[in-house]
């Protein structure tokens, strides 16, 4: 794929996070608008965090980026991964174990399916020393149920107070 094709689907997925962005906003505020608040600062300080040390120890790079001045990605990390996670966190905040489990499946095999497309048919990330689609996966996995683990503190301790 030629490096402005690359840049546009950069644009296009900044377009499609922006619009996914929009039903939280117009929606009239609920009692949980604070909880979703949390969830997308949370889920990008970890993102952003994790990808950091991943792209510093070099197990992954982001060679054509939106914003050259960062080494990881801004896109994901700040907007497409903290998006999935309000949503995710929305669709389980009544789920069971078992209920959760399965819908983190639900969003992180999608969310490893194209990154490896990505990996495999653009230079938009690329996975060295030995990272994979699977750690992907893992990892994806691990950051929603921690997020949501964090969020079911909190609520515990909200209910406490």
């Amino acid at each position: 794929m030629k490096k402005h094709n690359q840049i546009n689907l950069l644009r296009a997925l900044s377009v499609i996070g922006l619009l996914i962005f929009l039903p939280l906003i117009r929606k009239k505020p609920s009692k949980h608008m604070n909880e979703w608040i949390i969830v997308f600062f949370m889920k990008s300080y970890i993102s952003s965090f994790v990808d950091t040390i991943v792209n510093k120890k070099g197990y992954v790079k982001y060679p054509i980026n939106l914003f050259k001045i960062f080494d990881i990605s801004v896109l994901f990390n700040y907007l497409i991964f903290p998006l999935t996670c309000v949503y995710f966190n929305q669709l389980t905040r009544k789920s069971s174990l078992l209920g959760i489990i399965s819908k983190t499946l639900l969003f992180s095999i999608p969310m490893s399916l194209a990154e490896d497309w990505l990996q495999k048919n653009t230079k938009l990330i690329s996975y060295k020393k030995g990272w994979n689609s699977f750690i992907s996966f893992t990892s994806i996995s691990i950051t929603f149920l921690l997020v949501r683990g964090i969020m079911a503190i909190i609520r515990l301790a909200n209910t406490r107070t």
